[in-house]
């Protein structure tokens, strides 16, 4: 950079693009998008469990992460199942207020990280386009990913977690080609869509211990003993 450019102020219209994603979208956020199938067992769970593991660690979740879900085969309005609610509960997590919401476009343009349930769900993020194959991941081998990465190598949660969010993702993207999975079904949830409670109880024993290792990577904040 020469001295009059390092000098020289920066315009509105340039700003504006220095805090923008390549969608437009403001950098001051990161939205986290949950996908499975239905968008009323296993999706619904992990996003309410993120929600709850980040008011846990940060106090708040008014620190611009943004986290919802959609299913490739959503229904659209509907509640989330009974026993998701119930495996909620347990965990202490909110289930108030879900909504059922079918997989569109925009939800893939707007999110900075997609973790999936299956490799299957990840294949149709993918397919849909916009540039989603570099935050697109399951569940489990985004955990996976983010064992492997130094937390010093992260930017401080001073920095804000915006950033270390994006550098998380960067950093696992990186390494994905590195680190497969053991086997091919060690990187799915499976669905207990009309299952019994004990059932529901097992997957949500699998999202929550896959959740635990990414929030605290995510916030710099070990869980609560």
């Amino acid at each position: 950079m020469t001295a009059p450019e390092a000098g020289r102020d920066i315009g509105n219209g340039e700003r504006a693009a220095e805090q923008t994603t390549t969608f437009g979208f403001p950098r001051d956020t990161f939205r986290i998008l949950h996908v499975s199938t239905g968008n009323v067992c296993r999706s619904p769970i992990t996003e309410r469990l993120t929600r709850h593991f980040l008011a846990e660690r940060l106090g708040v979740l008014g620190c611009g992460l943004i986290v919802e879900s959609a299913g490739t085969w959503g229904h659209e309005g509907a509640p989330m199942e009974a026993n998701a609610e119930a495996v909620l509960a347990e965990f202490g997590a909110d289930a108030s207020g879900f909504t059922g919401r079918e997989l569109l476009d925009e939800h893939v343009i707007r999110a900075d990280l997609v973790l999936t349930a299956t490799r299957d769900h990840r294949a149709q993020v993918i397919s849909m386009g916009h540039s989603a194959g570099l935050r697109t991941f399951t569940l489990k081998e985004f955990t996976r990913l983010v064992r492997a990465i130094d937390p010093a190598t992260l930017p401080p949660l001073e920095d804000g977690v915006v950033a270390r969010a994006r550098a998380l993702v960067r950093a696992a993207a990186a390494l994905r080609g590195w680190l497969l999975a053991p086997t091919a079904e060690a990187d799915e949830v499976y669905d207990p869509y009309g299952a019994p409670l004990p059932f529901f109880r097992s997957i949500g024993d699998e999202i929550h211990q896959a959740l635990d290792p990414v929030m605290t990577a995510l916030t710099g904040v070990p869980t609560r003993a």
